[in-house]
């Protein structure tokens, strides 16, 4: 977000808003949401409409808004540090451009726990 756009969003008024009318706020952060979207690429927007759908559902599943913080928090960070996340593709391009083999393409690694469960009585 550029330095205009976060220029508009002022911390004091949206707080008030969600504390004292918490629908309006819900609106005001779907347009606000909405206008980021729209004034994307269009090649990107698809995958941002993706992404905000991810987000909502955290935000569903949470029981508290500080849980659904903590949820969303955790699911930036797996982008970032997890398996084929930010950086294990960073660490990929440095190994293109260094010459190292061992820095090359990451294979993700296949693997899960299989859990047995007894069949219930029909």
């Amino acid at each position: 977000m550029d330095d205009k756009k976060t220029a508009e969003i002022d911390f004091d008024t949206w707080s008030e808003v969600a504390r004292t009318n918490p629908e309006a706020f819900e609106a005001m952060r779907l347009k606000a949401i909405e206008d980021v979207i729209a004034g994307a690429p269009e090649h990107n927007r698809e995958r941002l409409r993706r992404l905000q759908w991810r987000i909502d559902q955290e935000r569903r599943l949470a029981r508290t808004p500080m849980a659904a913080c903590m949820r969303i928090s955790r699911m930036m960070w797996r982008a970032v540090l997890g398996p084929n996340g930010l950086n294990d593709r960073l660490a990929e391009l440095q190994g293109m451009f260094s010459g190292d083999a061992e820095s090359s393409p990451v294979e993700p690694q296949a693997r899960a726990d299989v859990l047995l469960f007894a069949r219930a009585n029909d």
